[in-house]
């Protein structure tokens, strides 16, 4: 038995998984509030008083950077340690992941019913080095490096570096951006849920048009970048709309950069619990024209194959697959 874990600013999810065979088989799972719970030890002891089990191992993947076997987490005020984690749950093996670690594994596992493709590429069946980009909570990015047999998942923490503005528009959402949080502005102040918003103040402070009451009291009820995506889908409002589609460009161009660094043939891969909701607008062309927008290496980007990961537990799969291995 072993126990896999998906470890979010917004909420962590938990599954029992029976390995045999090279198959994993789900017994049972569990999602919790993140921020309703002191320590991820406390929301394990609660899953594991539900039903208790005899771990074998267990993987977690943890929004944040993982050294020396310990994490803390970026929008969440845990500390992780696999040592102390093993001791929580009996297991003799622990690992932490990076969660974009997790995720990349996870898009391993994806059957092609599972994927959106933004973009069929010139060979989907490349082999190389592939990306990962996750947009949720916060932004997270990863590379599965190709040995030449198998791909390897590398972590980073590509989501808090700059921001690179391409467009006139984008360069005044940067300095808008800046008056409020200094000069750095990382990439993950607009691509994001929060990001999302932040797009949306953007563009609702250059515009005339007053925010409407109705959406003034969804901001005030729940997530702000969820209403403005919704709002901006369904055409009830001219600024989330624009924002949505500027949000939808910077996605685009941000992929592109990271499939360059790392020469991506083996794919893009967008994860993220933002993508599959906004599927439409990321399909609507901005995001590949951004995506592709890359001058001498614009052809090469072209011929990229590009999807959307449907599944919202794909990091806990790639957390379970390691977990499996350890």
């Amino acid at each position: 038995m072993i126990l896999a874990g998906d470890i979010g600013g917004t909420k962590t999810v938990i599954a029992l998984f029976e390995c045999g065979d090279d198959r994993l088989e789900r017994r049972r799972d569990a999602t919790f509030p993140s921020r309703d719970h002191a320590s991820l030890e406390e929301i394990l002891t609660r899953f594991l008083d539900a039903g208790p089990a005899t771990i074998d191992a267990a993987c977690f993947g943890v929004a944040g950077a993982v050294v020396g076997g310990q994490a803390r987490t970026t929008n969440l005020p845990w500390t992780l340690d696999e040592a102390a984690l093993a001791r929580a749950v009996g297991a003799r093996r622990v690992k932490l992941l990076n969660d974009l670690e997790a995720a990349a594994y996870g898009m391993l596992e994806l059957r092609n019913d599972e994927r959106a493709r933004l973009n069929a590429g010139a060979d989907g069946g490349a082999r190389g080095n592939a990306a990962v980009i996750a947009a949720g909570t916060g932004l997270g990015e990863a590379v599965l490096f190709w040995d030449g047999e198998r791909h390897h998942a590398v972590a980073s923490e590509g989501g808090h570096a700059s921001f690179a503005a391409r467009t006139d528009e984008e360069i005044a959402l940067l300095r808008f951006l800046q008056a409020e949080l200094g000069q750095h502005v990382s990439t993950e102040r607009v691509l994001s849920g929060p990001g999302l918003y932040n797009i949306y103040r953007f563009v609702r402070e250059r515009g005339s048009a007053r925010e409407p009451d109705w959406l003034a009291a969804q901001f005030m009820r729940g997530d702000p970048g969820a209403a403005v995506g919704r709002a901006g889908l369904e055409g009830h409002d001219p600024a989330c709309a624009q924002a949505l589609q500027l949000f939808a460009a910077i996605y685009g161009a941000e992929a592109g950069n990271l499939a360059l660094q790392c020469v991506a043939v083996g794919g893009v891969f967008i994860g993220g619990g933002i993508a599959p909701k906004i599927l439409p607008a990321l399909q609507s062309g901005r995001f590949m024209e951004a995506f592709t927008d890359k001058g001498r290496f614009s052809g090469m980007l072209e011929g990229l194959e590009v999807s959307v990961a449907l599944d919202p537990q794909t990091p806990l799969r790639g957390a379970a697959r390691i977990a499996s291995q350890l």
